[in-house]
């Protein structure tokens, strides 16, 4: 039972930027997105109007932080030194940030952007304005978390139990009369209590994301909307429901979704769910380390066009999971083209799946009426794949009787 990523792994991300720092031929790298902080140092912060800028050089760690964050962060082990600054906009985040480069004698910087990015109302000057370093960018960390090390994907599979959990109770809290939001919450909060009573202090929180489990669906008409919303309504007999449920370990998160009825499907919902669940079979049988990314989406857009329905489908295959709920690559009939775009730093070797690989499998059909959509998280292996969600797929399991 993995529920807490080894130090090994940050030594080992260090180390790759560290190489990375020394190719580029820059004295130093800097990182000003929360993930990736949080993916090289393990220190987990809320990216708000309040930048956090960390530096690593060949032989020292140092991160400047807004006042709030300081005794949060002197505790990591992995950093030298603290700056910071008084809160903005009183404070100079990128001078305070300058000068931290200053004293570790950096002239040159590869950086994730030139200065912090605009989230929830920050505007200030780029780094390369204030500081007398010059700054070129990159986009090691984003590309180094596509394919996940095995304790990685551990926590992906730690994930993926306690979302089961979470979708089994909101399958048995869900019947006529209930408000979707209430049994929703309901199942969070049970499989949540259950997973912190097993794990106990084993449990690691996080500030960045959810807390310990979700579960939750959309109902009705929403559903043929694919970010369709909790409507404020009652459950009825005949409902269609597009689920959806993850739990957060260590910063990790699967993904699990299935398309269920509350009470007997008619022809028309069951037919749509089969066209559905083949789609999905298809996908998933197409998977495999090597295989073409865009392949795996053309081989589900050529099944709905055989069988008259693409005009129902609205989004590609996948994507990948980990950190985040969205992450790159993604499985989309376009990604080999966009590999070789020249807008974005990819290349032929990263238009193919890899072990590693962690994705989403999620094709869906949404007609004028209800939407129908499984997902599924699977890691692709050395010589095929890996389930790590598992909860029945098939129409019968799916179908919640009504008493």
């Amino acid at each position: 039972m993995a529920t807490r990523l080894p130090e090994s792994e940050f030594d080992d991300r260090l180390e790759t930027v560290r190489d990375r720092i020394a190719e580029a031929g820059t004295d130093a790298g800097v990182w000003f997105g929360a993930t990736s902080i949080e993916y090289l140092t393990g220190f987990d912060h809320i990216q708000t109007e309040r930048p956090v800028a960390l530096v690593v050089t060949e032989d020292r760690i140092e991160i400047t932080v807004p006042r709030l964050e300081v005794e949060r962060v002197e505790t990591n082990p992995r950093i030298d030194a603290v700056h910071h600054y008084a809160d903005y906009p009183g404070g100079r985040p990128i001078a305070v940030a300058a000068e931290m480069l200053e004293g570790l004698g950096v002239e040159s910087v590869a950086a994730d952007k030139d200065g912090a990015p605009g989230t929830m109302g920050y505007q200030g000057p780029s780094l390369s304005a204030v500081a007398d370093v010059s700054v070129d960018t990159q986009k090691w960390v984003p590309r180094m978390r596509w394919e996940k090390t095995d304790a990685e994907i551990d926590l992906i599979r730690e994930s993926a139990t306690w979302a089961n959990l979470g979708h089994r109770y909101l399958a048995e809290y869900t019947e006529p009369g209930e408000h979707p939001a209430t049994a929703s919450q309901r199942a969070t909060t049970d499989a949540s209590r259950a997973m912190l009573d097993a794990l106990g202090d084993r449990y690691v929180a996080r500030t960045r994301g959810s807390g310990p489990v979700y579960a939750g669906y959309i109902t009705g008409e929403q559903t043929k909307l694919p970010h369709g919303h909790t409507a404020n309504r009652r459950l009825e007999e005949g409902d269609v429901l597009v689920t959806g449920a993850s739990a957060n370990v260590d910063g990790y998160h699967s993904e699990l979704e299935r398309t269920m009825f509350l009470g007997d499907p008619t022809d028309e919902q069951e037919h749509y769910f089969e066209l559905m669940l083949e789609a999905q079979t298809i996908a998933i049988e197409e998977l495999g380390p090597g295989v073409p990314i865009s392949a795996v989406d053309d081989a589900v857009t050529e099944y709905f066009e055989e069988q008259g329905v693409t005009d129902l489908a609205q989004h590609h295959v996948g994507h990948n999971i980990g950190m985040d709920g969205h992450e790159p690559p993604y499985i989309d009939r376009g990604w080999g083209e966009h590999c070789e775009s020249e807008h974005t730093s990819y290349g032929e070797e990263d238009a193919v799946m890899r072990p590693g690989n962690v994705w989403t499998i999620e094709p869906g059909i949404y007609t004028d009426t209800y939407g129908y959509r499984h997902s599924d998280t699977i890691a692709i292996t050395e010589d095929g794949i890996e389930w790590l969600t598992y909860y029945p797929r098939d129409l019968e399991r799916n179908i919640i009787p009504v008493e």
